[in-house]
Formats: C-alpha cells, structure tokens, sequence
C-alpha cells in the first residue's frame, strides 16, 4: 500500500513537472507559439482521424490477442472495449486500462489471468520489436523496416521453435501472425501521426525517417510510465535519444503540446461515446455475432 502511495506521488510530481515546462516553453519561447498557431485545420481533422484508426488498430490488436486465447469477442463490444480501457487509462491511477481489460474478461468470459498475460506478454514483444526496429532503423534506409519486421517475425515466432512453443503454451499459436500483423499497423498509424505534427511544425524538414525513428524511442516510454499518456516519460526518452532521430527539443515540446491536445480531443470523443451508448450496460451484455 505504501509503495503504491509513493508511486502516485511520483507520477504526480512528474505530470505537474511536466505541464509546467510545457508551460514555461510556451510562455517564453515565441517560436513554439508560432509553430502552433499556424496549425490548419485541416492538418487537426486529420490528425484527429488518424487517432480514431488507433482505436480501430487496437481492436485489430484486442481481436488477434483474444484469438490466441481461444475466444471471440464481437465488434461492438471490442469496441466499447477499447474506448473505455483508453479512457480509463489516461484518467484511471498508474495507468489502470490493462487491469480493468483483464479483470473485465475474467469475469464476462472466464478468461484465466494467466493466459491472458501470456498473449499480451506476445503482444509487448512484437510492439517492443517493431519499435526497436523503427528507433535503430537510421542503419538503413526506411524502406527496410517491414523487411526486416517480417524476416524477425517469421525467425522468433516460427511455431517450428520449440522454445516458443513452450513459452506460449495453451495459447492458440497459429494466430501469432494476425497480432503481429495488427501490431505493426497500429504503431504504422502512430509514426504517421507523428510525421504529420513533426513535418507541420518544422514546415517540412522533418523526414520519414526521423520520423520513425522518433516513434521508436517515443514507444520504449510507454514501458516505463506511470503517467497518464507517458506524459514526462515520453519527452525524456525523446529527448535522450536526440542523437538518433536529430529533432531539435523546441519541435519535440512543440509536437509534444499539439499531440497531447490531439489525444486529449480524442478523450473527449470516446468519453461521449461511452455515455451515450452506455458502455457498461453494453458490456455485461450478450455477445451477438
């Protein structure tokens, strides 16, 4: 209990720490005032639709980690699902959308704690592997990333790999290919968003490849957070990692601001969502195909 104080604690003094250097750098830096007020409309609308293709990302990722464990969950409720977890995850203390995902399938679907964590466990090695590949991927030209994902992939999920097979023992093994596949799509849809906010604020100089490279280290944060959206954690790895993607720390604030008040946009969205559909009701309810 008291480990559990001193994290709330702490998470708190980092959020407050870094809204107040958001603040400071846009009070005293007028080039990231700049960069923010000549942001169109159109690049928000945008934006804000690549945001609703996460949440269709993620139930591609909820789908295919259900599949390994052997049950089908319909579309409505994969998506009433995923708004409510994203919600609560940002709202919710340490970043609690996993354990209300977790406890919610226990009880509506029987679904054993262990083997759940298993197939996520599946899914953090292919999100912590494509990331890896996008934050190392200044080796080599851009275009190989998806080369080089597919020929990892296949080597270290081959169900041919014994070592495998007894790690991921009781899950449905056959379907490790759609995660993958749904895996990559979601941080595709990310490193887009990213590209987009870096190429707007830097009025163009910011390259594909920077771009995925800063995705990369943006990812590893979400390891290591306990902040609502990684806040702190998130600029810290980006700002750590300069050497690699060679963003400048003013256009990681200012991207940062602009993609923080995306998410929270999307927030606001998901959150009328739920109250018009009644999330919970819908959720304890029947699956229909």
């Amino acid at each position: 209990m008291r480990s559990s104080i001193w994290r709330t604690i702490g998470a708190s003094l980092i959020l407050i720490l870094t809204i107040g250097v958001f603040v400071y750098y846009f009070v005293h830096e007028p080039n990231i005032r700049n960069q923010l007020s000549h942001t169109s409309v159109g690049t928000v609308v945008i934006l804000l639709l690549l945001y609703f293709g996460t949440i269709g990302a993620l139930m591609m990722v909820t789908s295919a980690t259900l599949r390994l464990c052997g049950i089908k969950l319909n579309k409505q409720n994969n998506l009433l699902l995923n708004a409510y977890t994203t919600v609560i995850n940002f709202f919710g203390p340490l970043q609690s959308g996993p354990a209300f995902r977790a406890v919610y399938l226990k009880k509506r679907y029987n679904l054993s704690l262990k083997k759940y964590a298993a197939a996520t466990l599946f899914y953090y090695f292919f999100f912590a592997l494509i990331s890896a590949v996008f934050l190392f991927s200044g080796v080599f030209k851009w275009w190989i990333v998806p080369i080089v994902l597919i020929f990892a992939l296949i080597l270290f999920t081959s169900h041919k790999n014994p070592y495998v097979q007894k790690k991921i023992e009781g899950l449905n093994i056959q379907y490790w290919y759609f995660l993958a596949f749904a895996t990559f799509v979601q941080l595709a849809i990310v490193a887009t968003i990213y590209f987009i906010e870096l190429h707007t604020l830097s009025h163009g100089t910011v390259s594909v490849s920077q771009a995925i490279i800063y995705t990369g280290a943006a990812n590893f944060a979400l390891f290591v957070s306990i902040t609502p959206g990684a806040i702190g954690f998130r600029e810290a790895f980006l700002a750590f990692s300069r050497n690699l993607h060679h963003i400048g720390g003013g256009l990681i604030i200012s991207a940062n601001i602009l993609d923080r008040a995306m998410y929270l946009l999307l927030l606001l969205f998901l959150a009328l969502f739920i109250f018009v559909f009644n999330a919970k009701k819908h959720l304890n309810g029947k699956d229909e195909d």
